[in-house]
């Protein structure tokens, strides 16, 4: 997802001027092609995450459509009040990018696991955020990310997803992504994010469902849940995140006025005992995932 990231935003750069990436000092190997094309609108801002979001408010605020790229957490939690204070509260176009959502940097242990990051950021009133499930989603968040310039958070795999779109779908806030359709099925898995990669493998053992993947959700669009989940008698939801605050958690409170399609919700989320986990995305997703509810 990294690559196809920077290599969609490299060309939707060459024909709007006002695109611009910062970095928190990192994303070297994967940030360079947009670097040496255009200097003029790549900052590194160093290892100083809140100040970088600042900034990015600022170039946001004259015009530019400002992409803020750093690992997992670093810019969420760590720069969550100049996100809230400086970018949502204003309206400003900042797209916050999270490489490594979910478990990708297992390794590296708590501080890294993005297991919290939708809770965070869709708190934000003007936020919308954009999970997509492999690269061809990727590519079609960001050209929907242009075209409607706004507060943004952007949720990446970190490497070597598989592709589940021959072509760049078209996507739209709440719109359900038809991924695997199943003759007669009664039951579809609503996955948001790189979850989609891992989602037929864990509930393999499970009656046939029809996939979906919603690459794009607000809290603005939750009444348009209702009509599409009116066609099921069972829809799965599927993440790499905790319950608490996820994609489940808003799609309930998008039914929150409709109890019969509440009823038909079957989430299943990360059990919190993977934030003491160390080890391998693989590993991790093993033994994490829980039917909570």
């Amino acid at each position: 997802m990294r690559n196809a990231f920077i290599d969609e935003l490299v060309t939707l750069a060459k024909t709007n001027p006002k695109i611009a990436l910062v970095v928190g000092d990192l994303g070297y190997s994967v940030v360079e092609p947009f670097a040496n094309e255009f200097p003029e609108r790549f900052i590194n801002a160093g290892v100083a995450e809140q100040n970088m979001m600042g900034l990015a408010a600022g170039m946001a605020s004259e015009g530019y459509h400002v992409f803020v790229y750093s690992i997992a957490n670093f810019p969420t939690f760590r720069c969550a009040e100049q996100i809230r204070n400086d970018v949502a509260y204003h309206g400003l176009p900042v797209t916050v990018v999270a490489v490594g959502g979910g478990l990708a940097y297992g390794n590296l242990g708590y501080s890294h696991h993005a297991v919290q990051d939708y809770g965070l950021m869709r708190l934000f009133p003007g936020i919308l955020i954009a999970a997509p499930g492999d690269p061809m989603e990727v590519r079609a968040c960001l050209r929907y990310l242009v075209s409607h310039p706004q507060p943004s958070y952007l949720r990446l795999g970190k490497t070597g997803e598989k592709h589940f779109h021959s072509n760049v779908p078209d996507v739209i806030p709440g719109k359900w992504l038809e991924i695997q359709a199943v003759c007669g099925a009664t039951k579809a898995i609503l996955t948001t994010g790189a979850a989609l990669q891992w989602a037929a493998q864990v509930l393999a053992s499970e009656s046939p469902a029809a996939v979906y993947s919603m690459p794009l959700w607000s809290m603005s669009v939750r009444s348009e849940q209702v009509v599409q989940m009116q066609v099921w008698q069972k829809v799965i939801t599927f993440e790499d995140h905790l319950l608490d605050g996820g994609f489940g958690s808003w799609l309930l409170e998008s039914l929150v006025r409709e109890p019969q399609q509440i009823s038909k919700v079957d989430v299943r989320a990360l059990n919190p005992s993977v934030c003491g986990l160390v080890g391998r995305q693989e590993t991790l997703n093993a033994l994490g995932w829980q039917t909570p509810v």
